[in-house]
This record gives structure tokens, C-alpha cells and sequence, in this order.
């Protein structure tokens, strides 16, 4: 095993104790259970061996499970179809049958529940059309091999008084029947991967296709809005995340254009236009294990706050809130929803640089804060700085954000910083960068959290640390005898302030 290996999997234990399964993706054509598998998978280490994220997945083939594959496959002509013909899927299949009185229908099927067929969205029961006062039981084919029952099935129809004969019944499927993971390995060229996965987003489903898709992509995205009720859009990443505002650029694939949509995460309501600010229903879990740390009172700063999922719940936590975005539509959207969750009094947002706010606002908030600070005290002061992809680039800006000496240590901000690693032990390639920003050793001072994998050897993380006081203070010459006027730093205190600045 790699370090990487035993990394992940000495987290796992620790993980599924302390955390709770929340669904951040839709699939409705696959078991709750594994989807909910799938949207964990990226923060249990342990399970990312039997997942992946952000895609649609397959278990292990079994002999029925390939029958199934085989009886319930659209009809072959549909292969290579690029713009959606639900009629063309339409196909016949023959199935056993049993003739049943309709008075002892459903104590047959109680009787028999692990014969008849089970398949969803296809009736078990149909009319006789040769006899009213009876109906006709469908079987699985795969239960009834040569259309032929068990002894232990024909021992129950005897108790019931039912003839044992089997009968061939020619059963109509539409594409109605099918499942959209089906549908797509009968479009799509055989050989080729043909799952796709999909964050939800309210309405709209965000799928992230790769290149051998994108010649069926308007027919994936109209397949997932018929498969998934609720979903009335359904659009493509083009790009990365790669722009000053953490957006990037779609395409609406099939279902309307409006892309501003509602969400609900932790029981607290957003409305976005995904189209124009950042939003990931993955970090759900994430933002609410934050929040968790906070308690009623405690100072928020919310450095790159995007439309208010750390910021809004730990306002009506009753935190006093300070919260920043760069990109001018999160900031319009997080003012919206601060007035939506009626916190709008509760929060200070900003609308400016990460950087600029550090200097700026919080750094004025802490000067004056934290010298009020008496020991009994337990207001506790959080930095959060969520961008993965920048924020460890930032926390040189705790080198002397403040002048002076600290009241006290229990007062010293506690930031919780965002980072991607593609290293063999991201947990100390994560803590080696925060300590190259801040100028200081974090051992045994630090905590590394894995929040997800993001991608193949790559991980987000989540760094926590009390800033050092010998950090975060710039502190006058010793020489307290001279007057103020008079004191000179010694070329042993230029030495170290040279080093933390």
C-alpha cells in the first residue's frame, strides 16, 4: 500500500463514527443505498476504492443481472442515436405467465413474491383478455428457466387450487420501461464507458461529460430530465474551474434555459443563478461540520463566502458574521439570501479581494476585539478560506496582521483553510505549504481533515490551526528601559522579525 492507501484508510474509521450520510447527487434508477455510498465515497477513504464520484456506476455483474441485461435492452436499432426517438425503443419480450383467479391474486403474489417479476415500473398483474373473472400473473423469466416451475412453486399452487401451467405472454415495453443507464449503453457505441453522473441543483442537473459523450450529449441530458422527476434542465461543464470568480462556463443540454435556481442545504433555503456564482452540493456535510464548531457569539470571517453557506447558518447560530466575495454576483446573491433567511442584520458582507479583506476588516475587527479579551472569556474568533485551489497562497497574511502583545492565547484565531493535494500523503503535503505561507512549524499545533476526493489522486482537505501569537503579532523592541524614542532593535531581533515577515 501507498502512504496515500493507508492515509485514506486509517481516516475511515474515525469518518463513518463521526459523520452523518447526507445525498448531494440524484439518480433515481439506482438503490438509495448506493447512491448514498456514492456521494460519501469522497470523504470515507475507505469506500473510494468501491465508488467513484461523479459518475453514474455499476455493480458487479452477476449471471441473472447480465439475463436482465439482455430480456430488458431496448431495441438494437436505437445504437448510435444522437437526438432522442422515444419510439424507437419500443420492443416486445416474451415472459412466463400463470392464469389466476382474481379473488387469490394477492395471495399469490404474497405466496410467490420471489418468483413473479420484480423489475419497476412494469405491472406484475394483467388482464385476462379471454376471461374476466381471471388475470394473469406475471413470473421472472430468470426464476422460471424453460418456462417450467419449481417443485417448490408448484407445491403452493396446489395449496391455492392454481393450475400449474405456464403460459408465454408477449409483454410491450416503452421507453418508459427502461432505465436511463440502460438507454444509454444501447445509444452509445459498445466498448465505451456509458455512465454519466450528475450533481442536482435544484432543478438542474450539472453533468461533467467527457469527450466521447459530447456527440450524445443533448440526448444523456434529455434522458436524465425524463429519468429523474424534478429535474427540468440539464447542463454541461465546458471548462474548469479556472476564472477570478470561481464560475465556469455550460451548456444547456435539453429542458429550459433558466438556470437560477433554489436549493436547500442543512435545512436552510439559497436561491443562485448557478450560471454566474460557485455552488457544490458535495460540501454539504463539509459546511455543516464547521458550523458545528461554532458556538452562539463567536466572530465568523467568511473570506471567500460565495453565496453563503458557511456564513448564513452560523448567523442564525446567532455568530457574529463578517463575509466576503470577490465575484460581484455571489456577493449580490449572498446579500439576497441573507435577507431570504432574514440574518441580514446579523452579517457584514464585503465585496472585495480575499487579501484586501484580511488586511482590511479583519484585521480591525481582531485589533479591536481581542485586546476586550479577559481569560474567562470564550468568544472564540474563526477564519474560514474556502478556495481550494488559492487559499494556503494567503495565510502569509497572518505574518504580523497585528501590532502588539496577545491578551490571550485562548483569543488567537482559529482558521480553517482549503487545499487540493495530488500528493502521496496530502496530509503532510497540505500542513508543508500552510507552514512555508505562515513562516512557522504547525506540528503538533494542526489538524488535517479530508473533505473529498475531488479526482483521481487528488483530494480536497481541510487544514485547522490557532494562529501563532509569534505569528500574528508584530511585537515592539524588547528594550523597554529607553524611551520610545530612543529603542533600537538589536540585530537579533531584526534577524527574527526578518524571518516571520
Amino acid at each position: 500500500f501507498s502512504s496515500r492507501t493507508l492515509w485514506r484508510f486509517g481516516y475511515s474509521a474515525r469518518l463513518l463514527k463521526t459523520n452523518r450520510f447526507r445525498t448531494a447527487a440524484s439518480n433515481t434508477s439506482f438503490p438509495a443505498v448506493w447512491m448514498l455510498l456514492a456521494q460519501y465515497s469522497g470523504r470515507i477513504p475507505g469506500l473510494f476504492v468501491v465508488v467513484k464520484k461523479n459518475r453514474f456506476f455499476t455493480m458487479p455483474e452477476t449471471v441473472e443481472d447480465k439475463a436482465n441485461l439482455e430480456l430488458y435492452s431496448p431495441h438494437p436499432e436505437v445504437r448510435g442515436m444522437t437526438l432522442l426517438n422515444r419510439e424507437a425503443f419500443k420492443r416486445t419480450v416474451v415472459v412466463p405467465v400463470l392464469k389466476v383467479k382474481k379473488e387469490i391474486v394477492n395471495t399469490l403474489l404474497k405466496s410467490l413474491k420471489h418468483t413473479v417479476l420484480q423489475r419497476p415500473g412494469l405491472k406484475r398483474v394483467v388482464e385476462d383478455l379471454e376471461d374476466e373473472n381471471s388475470r394473469l400473473v406475471i413470473l421472472d423469466p430468470h426464476k422460471i428457466p424453460e418456462f417450467s416451475l419449481g417443485k417448490s412453486e408448484q407445491e403452493v399452487l396446489k395449496q391455492l387450487n392454481v393450475h400449474p401451467e405456464v403460459s408465454k405472454y408477449n409483454l410491450e415495453l416503452t421507453y418508459e420501461n427502461f432505465k436511463s443507464e440502460e438507454i444509454l449503453r444501447a445509444v452509445l457505441p459498445e466498448g465505451q464507458e456509458v455512465t454519466s453522473g450528475f450533481s442536482r441543483v435544484g432543478h438542474i442537473a450539472h453533468l461533467n461529460l467527457r469527450d466521447h459523450q459530447l456527440p450524445y450529449r443533448y440526448l444523456i441530458g434529455q434522458v436524465i430530465i425524463d429519468k429523474n422527476p424534478g429535474i427540468t434542465c440539464a447542463v454541461n461543464k465546458t471548462n474548469i474551474i479556472d476564472s477570478t470568480y470561481r464560475n465556469f462556463q455550460m451548456e444547456v443540454l435539453a429542458g429550459e434555459s433558466n438556470l437560477v435556481t433554489k436549493v436547500k442545504e442543512n435545512n436552510i433555503a439559497y436561491e443562485l443563478d448557478f450560471s454566474k456564482v460557485y455552488w457544490n452540493p458535495r460540501l454539504s456535510t463539509e459546511h455543516g461540520r464547521i458550523v458545528e464548531l461554532l458556538k452562539p457569539g463567536d466572530v465568523l470571517f467568511d473570506v471567500f463566502a460565495g453565496i453563503g453557506p458557511f456564513a448564513i447558518p452560523a448567523a442564525k447560530k446567532k455568530c457574529h458574521v463578517f463575509a466576503n466575495d470577490l465575484n460581484p454576483e455571489s456577493y449580490n446573491w449572498l446579500l439576497h439570501n441573507c435577507k431570504l433567511n432574514k440574518v441580514d442584520n446579523k452579517i457584514k458582507a464585503f465585496n472585495m479581494d480575499g487579501r484586501d479583506f484580511l488586511l482590511g476588516p479583519v484585521r480591525e475587527e481582531l485589533s479591536k476585539e481581542l485586546p476586550l479579551l479577559k481569560e474567562q472569556q470564550k468568544t472564540s474568533f474563526h477564519i474560514v478560506m474556502n478556495l481550494p485551489a488559492l487559499a494556503i497562497e494567503f495565510l502569509d497574511v497572518f505574518r504580523h496582521l497585528l501590532a502588539g502583545e496577545p491578551c490571550s492565547t485562548a483569543g488567537l484565531p482559529t482558521v480553517h483553510c482549503y487545499g487540493f493535494s495530488k500528493h502521496d500523503d496530502p496530509a503532510k503535503d497540505i500542513q508543508e505549504r500552510a507552514e512555508a505561507s505562515l513562516g512557522t512549524s504547525l506540528d503538533g499545533r494542526c489538524s488535517t481533515y479530508l473533505v473529498r476526493n475531488v479526482a483521481p489522486n487528488k483530494e480536497m482537505l481541510c487544514i485547522s490551526f490557532q494562529v501563532p501569537a509569534d505569528v500574528l503579532y508584530k511585537r515592539p523592541c524588547p528594550d523597554e528601559a529607553k524611551p520610545a524614542s530612543k529603542r533600537l532593535c538589536t540585530s537579533k531581533d531584526f534577524s527574527e522579525e526578518k524571518l516571520l515577515s
